[in-house]
Formats: structure tokens, sequence, C-alpha cells
């Protein structure tokens, strides 16, 4: 388990280098659910999502050796930029395994941000394997993207955040990839945790209902959503802490995102609208009286994309 002073820790050590990022009353969805609603802003944190915050907590455990080794990960691109960001602050050599089908737009900013990035791999899964082979070719610290503690603890900040600005949160839901966000949240709050992931993408739900790490195959639109497992670490939290994960179409991810740019002014990624997305779709029950917060966990989003899906929003 993670214990929550590890979260607590965590946000000390992260203190002053990143945004604290708005929880913002949603009229909008508030009457849309017949409940008060809020937004957990993470898309304005620095990179465009929250990935930053496990990053900086999991370096501050390196060693002088690790360090000077260099790092690398693997990523569909938001943990991706949050390493060569963080990389490039603290001074470290950064490689990223990304796959060939990657956002073109996140394989930039990750560049843009000073980390040498490889694309050999054909797909996010094969990235996975690519990733091994290059930690053992080149001896690199491997940060892992999710499924370690420093990075789960890092991740719950966003949750004393929202504890703090809205003490009598009563429903928090959240997106989930890997499991380290949700893991990182459910830890520091006391209160009730529903995930969310795309139909198409389903490693959390999947290994919850076998009881162990499965390996999936991802297809959808939220490349932020789409590992090909969940965390062993992150399972043994989400059983203990988590209440549920629902899932959500295509359709529905779609239907979320263009509510938050029309309805609440939030230009979020695919995988940014899954939680929001669940409650507009009706598949979390919101009891009488409670306070819900969505998490909004990206906004980094090709504009070809985007536009695409909202004018979707148009069409007969």
């Amino acid at each position: 388990m993670l214990p929550r002073e590890e979260v607590l820790s965590a946000r000390e050590v992260i203190a002053g280098r990143l945004v604290r990022t708005p929880l913002l009353a949603s009229p909008a969805l508030s009457d849309a659910l017949g409940a008060s609603a809020f937004l957990k802003a993470e898309l304005f944190q620095r990179t465009g999502s929250f990935k930053p915050r496990g990053v900086l907590n999991t370096l501050a455990t390196l060693n002088a050796e690790e360090r000077a080794r260099g790092v690398v990960t693997w990523s569909a691109g938001n943990h991706a930029q949050a390493v060569a960001y963080a990389a490039a602050l603290e001074g470290l050599d950064c490689l990223v395994v990304m796959s060939q089908n990657a956002s073109p737009l996140k394989v930039a900013a990750t560049r843009a941000y000073g980390a040498e990035v490889d694309l050999q791999a054909p797909s996010y899964s094969e990235a996975y394997e690519r990733l091994l082979q290059v930690m053992e070719d080149t001896g690199r610290t491997f940060l892992h993207p999710f499924d370690a503690p420093p990075v789960m603890a890092g991740q719950g900040t966003v949750g004393l955040e929202i504890g703090e600005d809205l003490p009598d949160v009563s429903l928090v839901v959240v997106p989930v990839g890997g499991g380290g966000l949700i893991s990182g949240i459910a830890t520091a709050l006391d209160c009730r945790v529903v995930g969310v992931e795309p139909a198409g993408s389903t490693a959390l739900s999947s290994a919850l209902a076998a009881g162990e790490v499965v390996h999936v195959e991802s297809r959808t639109i939220a490349d932020g959503l789409a590992p090909p497992f969940a965390g062993d670490s992150c399972l043994t939290v989400c059983r203990e802490h988590v209440e549920q994960v629902v899932l959500v179409s295509e359709e529905e991810i779609e239907d979320g995102m263009r509510f938050l740019y029309e309805r609440a002014k939030l230009a979020c990624e695919p995988a940014g609208a899954a939680a929001t997305a669940a409650l507009l779709a009706g598949k979390v029950p919101i009891r009488d009286g409670e306070k819900v917060v969505a998490v909004v966990s990206g906004g980094n989003v090709d504009p070809e994309i985007a536009a695409a899906i909202l004018a979707r929003s148009h069409e007969g």
C-alpha cells in the first residue's frame, strides 16, 4: 500500500516547482448532474498534464550514480513531456521511447524540452519491449510512468489540493490509464473515488476483474489512457481505495471533450475529458447532496484532432 505520509512528503518535494492548478466551479456541469460539480484543471499544469508531479518526486529519490547514467522512460506522450521537462530542470540527460504512431504534437514537445526521442517501435505496447532493450543497451535509469510509489505519491498531490480547496468533497472522478493518478488521489483523500477508462482500453478494470495485472490491446482516441497494462502497485491501492472503475465509449469521450470546450472553456485532450464524459453519460452514481470533482487530467491535443471532434457536434 501507499502510505498517505508519502503523498504529504511529495508535496514538500515539489513545492514551488510546479503550478497549483485551480479547482473550478462548473455551473453547467452542476446543472447537468443536479449536484454541485467542480473541475480540477490539471491541463494548466506545466507540460499540460498532471505528470510532472510524479516525475519530480521520483527524481528526488535518485542517487548521484543513477542521475549520472541519465534517465529513460516510455510514454504515449504526456509522461514523455514531463520527464523531458523535469530532466532539463535538473540537468539530466534524457531519452524517451515512444511509438511511431505517437502524437506528432507530443513528440515535438518532448524534443523541445530537450529529450532525445526513440521512435523505432511500431506501437505503444511494442514501445515497452523497445524500452527494455534500450535499458539493457544503455544502462540508463528507468522512470516508470505510473507503477512506482514515488510516482503515485507525486500524483496524489492533486488529491491534497482538491481536499484543501473543497474540504467537504464527497466524490472524485478520475481518468485512468496505468493507475498512478487514481492511486495517488485515492490515497490522499477520504471520500468516494471512481475511475474512468475508455471502453477500448481497460488495463485497470481488466486487472481488477482478473485479480492480477493483465496485458490488453488498446484502441481509443484517448491516447493518454491507453497503456498495455496497469501497474501492480496501483492495482493494490485501487483494490482497497477505489469504489469502482466505469467505462466510456469513444462517442461519450468526444461528448465530454466538447462539453468542456464549449461550456467550461477548457481546451482539454480526449483523455482529460474522460471523467466529465462518465458523469454526463450517467455512468457514475451520484448521491443526494454530494459535491463532485471531475479531474481534467491533460490538455495536449493535436489541433486538427480537436477541431474534428468539435466539428462533429454540429453533424446531424
